[in-house]
């Protein structure tokens, strides 16, 4: 109902079924369980088509600078792969922010899912930030 092909349902479907198992605990029993189940599909499926509509736009976006920079991909990879090497050499919550933060997630997004403040998710990813920056410097690439 809310994507176009079949691969996409099946992933919302993998989500809202995903939340409703994280949800279930939420249920207070104040309406009817379809009526609960119902809502939770809706705000699962609204949050899914924000982060596809994201994805999309940085698709459109990484395309356009793909065609002007054909010539360049050899260095584009190898500037991905130091990226890639120094993201996996952040703890385990620096790793996460950032990659929250490459798919597009808010600072608020970021700190409901990890469970902190919308003001310390900012503050940790400016660290983060600045961790990567340090490592991929020490790998011997500038900025």
């Amino acid at each position: 109902m809310y994507m176009d092909n079949h691969d996409d349902q099946q992933d919302l479907f993998q989500e809202i079924v995903c939340q409703l198992w994280k949800s279930y605990e939420t249920f207070r029993n104040e309406s009817q369980f379809s009526t609960w189940m119902y809502r939770v599909a809706v705000n699962t499926a609204i949050v899914f088509l924000r982060k596809e509509k994201r994805k999309v736009d940085k698709y459109e976006i990484a395309s356009e600078n793909i065609k002007d920079d054909e010539g360049d991909s050899h260095i584009k990879e190898s500037q991905l792969d130091h990226f890639y090497k120094a993201v996996q050499k952040l703890e385990k919550i620096d790793k996460a922010i950032i990659f929250y933060q490459l798919e597009g997630f808010s600072h608020k997004e970021i700190g409901e899912n990890l469970g902190i403040s919308e003001g310390n998710a900012r503050v940790k990813l400016n660290r983060a930030k600045e961790k990567l920056k340090e490592i991929i410097k020490n790998q011997g690439y500038g900025f």
